[in-house]
């Protein structure tokens, strides 16, 4: 038996990672590929039943409202392709520099254009004022 796979928030970022037992991931993967869960105990060779609440054990560790939500959020935290997802799914500048990571590319540009839109907000607010 594997190590069980690690996903959820960075350790900089804080929070308790989710463990996924390598039956546990298999059984997101073929859900993930549309397989029903008679297919995937069919194929393991246990009973339907026992991939059902594994299912419901992935649930809840994922923290998902039903097997669906369970892919789009391990899909969301790279758990089945392992590419996590950056952008969409944080703050942006503020949450990298908060996590203590160094801010990418597009929160960078996304930090200069607020600061550049502000200060020209503050400016002409000045100008107004005078």
């Amino acid at each position: 038996m594997t190590a069980p796979a690690q996903v959820g928030p960075s350790p900089v970022g804080g929070g308790p990672a989710v463990s996924l037992t390598e039956n546990e991931l298999t059984v997101l993967q073929r859900a993930a590929q549309g397989e029903t869960y008679a297919a995937i105990a069919k194929d393991l060779g246990y009973a339907e039943k026992s991939v059902t609440k594994m299912a419901l054990r992935l649930n809840r560790k994922l923290g998902a409202l039903n097997i669906t939500h369970a892919v789009f959020l391990a899909c969301r935290a790279g758990l089945l392709d392992g590419k996590p997802r950056r952008h969409g799914d944080h703050a942006g500048f503020a949450a990298h520099q908060y996590r203590g990571e160094e801010p990418c590319d597009a929160c960078r540009e996304g930090e200069r254009v607020y600061r550049r839109d502000r200060k020209a907000a503050r400016k002409a607010a000045q100008e107004h004022a005078a």
